[in-house]
């Protein structure tokens, strides 16, 4: 067959059809992880593993492990490892992946016993010492389902039953195969820094952090966001959804609207034991709502209002986003751009001083920004709180112990929110939160805002800078925390995701990149029609039609 034309990190040369990407880089075996290795290519625009066979002419672009890119290729090798490590040991065993929990994911078995985490531990060592390839193959649609079958996992038959493909591609390790979604690693001896320990009723699988890529960083617990995941796990086997391909069968069996009603339901209770724990406190003033973009702050905290109101509160709701400093007064950035995500680009004694003009019962002229103007101006009518006043007030930084410095404890009611994905795409592989949040992002902005999927796409690296510096640090200074990710959503967000993922032109660059995986993952999910979805639901908060206006 002919040879392929292709440029690579830009030389030009030719290649024999199905030639892999590491055998043109000349690749043999692992580099050590410490020298920034090639971990993968993005080709023609799309992420690709190594060792995969050309098939075209190509524009090849090559992806060190400490790039945003390369970080996503590492961790997914990662768990890959640990999955091979545990059918090794104890093939009759069933790993399941969980969430992510600060730098590592969670990992349970399913039959509840604890896992010999001394045992995981040394079967990885020696696979990384060994250098065991990593292969990418596609297999025919009874392999794979009889290999599920035979492993017990479940999530991943029920997504291969509602897939109905002649061929799958998967990834490979010895005789421990999984599906293959994303660009993993050529061989195992590349993945040689991370840590395996115990947790609570499972495992903690640790990684390197995007600040440091060559360190693990100090663990640092997350107790209050564990026990929301464990909760969302019994709420899990209360609506029968633990996998897309759960989602998808109900969908497909026509018992969605079941799983709409008791999501919504579960929504709803959250906000009520919120509501009722600040009636039991008894002494708050103000009840600060936190957490990343696109977690659905606005709609939880109008639906507090409402259940504060049965509580017999008067609520009285405030943004710090009315609280910026002039544009001109903004903290520029590292890159020496303005930085609207740090707690200094607030006029914080501006803040602080209504804040304690209004708990005192004093009257304020509230702040309003104008961020087409990037300027502050005041109300024309007065607030004042009453005996029966509550403060709900929604802004990024609400976690932050600096805002409210000199307030006493006792007033403060603190709520993080975000949405934490809590159904797997198959037993082994997990559907990233931060995916979830971009397409509800993506789909808003596009609505709402004006801003093209590029535009989103592009932001996003700095969305989540900001989120790591100044959010999630403080998570665990929340009284309660809400997950605002419905487990039906990702059906009836496809629908407006699709078309606006199609609209990203190579050309965009990265983003055209993170649109085409986007794409693949989506290609899994079964759509829903969103006339099912209630009105007040935080799904709304993006899609439109929420009975709260225009949000």
């Amino acid at each position: 067959m002919a040879d392929l034309k292709i440029r690579i990190d830009g030389k030009e040369m030719e290649v024999p059809f199905g030639t892999s990407i590491k055998d043109i880089l000349g690749i043999k075996s692992a580099q050590p992880y410490a020298d920034n290795p090639i971990a993968g290519a993005v080709v023609n625009g799309m992420l690709m593993s190594l060792q995969e066979g050309l098939k075209g002419n190509a524009d090849i672009r090559t992806v060190r492990v400490a790039s945003p890119l390369g970080k996503r290729i590492y961790r997914k090798s990662l768990c890959f490892l640990l999955s091979y490590a545990s059918s090794a040991i104890a093939p009759e065993r069933n790993l399941i992946i969980g969430h992510s929990l600060g730098d590592g994911f969670y990992f349970r078995y399913r039959d509840g016993n604890p896992p010999d985490t001394a045992r995981l531990r040394k079967a990885m060592e020696e696979a990384v010492a060994e250098d065991l390839p990593i292969d990418v193959l596609s297999l025919a649609d009874d392999e794979v389902l009889v290999y599920s079958e035979s492993r017990k996992l479940l999530e991943t038959k029920e997504l291969l039953d509602t897939r109905n493909s002649p061929l799958y591609k998967v990834a490979r390790i010895g005789e421990c195969i999984e599906l293959y979604y994303e660009a993993v690693l050529p061989s195992t001896g590349y993945i040689e820094l991370w840590e395996l320990r115990d947790y609570q009723d499972g495992l903690l699988l640790r990684y390197p952090q995007s600040q440091s890529p060559f360190r693990l960083a100090e663990f640092v617990d997350n107790p209050l966001l564990f026990e929301v995941f464990r909760e969302n796990r019994k709420a899990s086997s209360v609506i029968g959804i633990s996998s897309l391909g759960d989602l998808n069968r109900k969908i497909i069996d026509g018992s969605v609207e079941e799983t709409i009603r008791l999501s919504e339901s579960l929504m709803r209770r959250s906000i009520m034991d919120i509501g009722r724990s600040i009636k039991e406190k008894g002494t708050v003033k103000a009840v600060f709502i936190a957490g990343p973009s696109s977690s659905g702050k606005t709609t939880s905290s109008l639906k507090l209002c409402d259940e504060l109101r049965i509580h017999g509160y008067s609520p009285l709701k405030l943004s710090l986003d009315d609280y910026y400093l002039p544009g001109d007064l903004i903290p520029l950035d590292e890159d020496g751009e303005k930085d609207f995500d740090v707690l200094e680009a607030l006029d914080l004694d501006l803040f602080r001083k209504q804040l304690a003009d209004l708990t005192s019962g004093k009257a304020v002229h509230l702040a309003v920004h104008d961020f087409r103007q990037k300027t502050t101006s005041f109300r024309e009518e007065e607030s004042r709180m009453e005996d029966d006043s509550i403060l709900v007030i929604e802004g990024i930084h609400g976690l932050n112990p600096a805002l409210t410095a000199g307030f006493d404890d006792s007033m403060l009611f603190k709520v993080y929110i975000s949405a934490l994905t809590q159904i797997n795409l198959d037993t082994r592989s997990r559907i990233s939160t931060t995916d979830n949040r971009i397409l509800r992002r993506m789909v808003r902005d596009a609505r709402t805002r004006g801003l093209s999927p590029v535009e989103t796409l592009s932001r996003w690296p700095s969305v989540e800078r900001g989120e790591k510096n100044n959010i999630f640090p403080f998570q665990n200074n929340a009284d309660a925390m809400i997950n605002s990710a419905l487990s039906y959503e990702l059906a009836v967000l496809v629908t407006y995701a699709v078309p606006l993922l199609r609209s990203v032109r190579k050309e965009s660059g990265e983003p055209y990149t993170i649109a085409r995986r986007l794409l693949a993952f989506l290609s899994l999910v079964h759509p829903l029609p969103d006339d099912m979805i209630p009105p007040d639901s935080i799904l709304r908060e993006f899609i439109g039609g929420s009975i709260y206006g225009a949000i």
